[in-house]
């Protein structure tokens, strides 16, 4: 079998069994192809790859100038193959097993300030359909933390109106309820109930938030949204979406928040993924204590 068909397979299986989200599965092939570009380059198949082969790849990649956080993933994907590969009897043995994975460097998220968050939620012109769509995303987005992905599928049948909840298919196809919090709860309702009709144009769709064509959001539209209302709140640092979902968890953590809570309505699998917003708030801290403190 040809070195793409096993990879197909390997692919199919991420999705079929363990529900792989699709952006997921998108890195994990282009990372697969990378790897087998190389066993081209050299001759090789994935069954007939070893040990010092992947150590020769891996240092391809690290003299690429790729982060150590990229060339980890990469190492990931290709270890997850190949004990696929093991489990179906296509090789006798893991070539990645006691491989070193590069420690990725941990860098502090660059998060708003509420000051700033406040700003870029007042910015869209709630008198007219799109503003008042792009007031309900935001607000939503700031109130729950979800990923851009969550926001763009959400569907009716996931607002909870009346209790003020949100009901998300996450990463590995994982449910969770998060709370919206008034504000949003409200901005929601109003869009819902008025510029969603409008925008609907008499057609019939299920997504929650819908473009001007009538059909649901894209991760790309919105991408361009939170752009344009950074510009108009006169938000100078790079902001994508995740960077309001950054906000969310470390605006929460500053107030007090429990680390758990925090971890759950992210949807975080590890608690370590959600520390380190602990990090960011705790830097925050320090740089008031020593710009306000008399003896800072």
């Amino acid at each position: 079998m040809s070195d793409y068909r096993l990879m197909e397979r390997f692919l199919d299986e991420l999705l079929i069994e363990h529900g792989l989200a699709a952006n997921t599965l998108i890195a994990y092939r282009r990372d697969l192809d990378a790897l087998r570009s190389f066993c081209a380059s050299r001759n090789l198949t994935l069954p007939e790859i070893q040990r010092q082969d992947v150590l020769e790849y891996i240092g391809e990649l690290a003299q690429k100038s790729l982060t150590p956080s990229t060339v980890a993933r990469k190492l990931s994907a290709m270890r997850r193959l190949f004990r696929h590969l093991v489990d179906k009897g296509i090789r006798s043995e893991d070539p990645t097993g006691g491989v070193y994975r590069p420690k990725p460097q941990r860098k502090l998220p660059n998060t708003l300030s509420e000051a700033e968050t406040e700003a870029l939620l007042y910015a869209p012109d709630t008198s007219t359909e799109l503003g008042m769509r792009d007031a309900a995303m935001l607000e939503l987005m700031y109130a729950t933390g979800l990923r851009v992905s969550e926001l763009v599928t959400l569907t009716l049948d996931g607002l909870d109106e009346e209790n003020g909840f949100v009901r998300v298919i996450g990463k590995g196809n994982k449910e969770r309820i998060v709370p919206m919090g008034e504000a949003a709860t409200e901005m929601v309702i109003r869009y819902r109930h008025s510029a969603r009709q409008v925008l609907l144009k008499g057609g019939r769709c299920n997504d929650l938030f819908l473009s001007n064509r009538g059909a649901a959001m894209t991760r790309h539209n919105f991408w361009h949204i939170v752009k344009r209302y950074a510009y108009e709140a006169n938000i100078m640092k790079p902001l994508s979406p995740h960077g309001i979902r950054h906000a969310f968890a470390t605006h929460l953590l500053n107030h007090g928040a429990d680390l758990r809570a925090v971890q759950m309505m992210l949807g975080h699998a590890d608690i370590s993924t959600t520390e380190i917003y602990t990090h960011v708030a705790n830097a925050r801290l320090k740089k008031l204590h020593d710009q306000l403190h008399p003896r800072g």
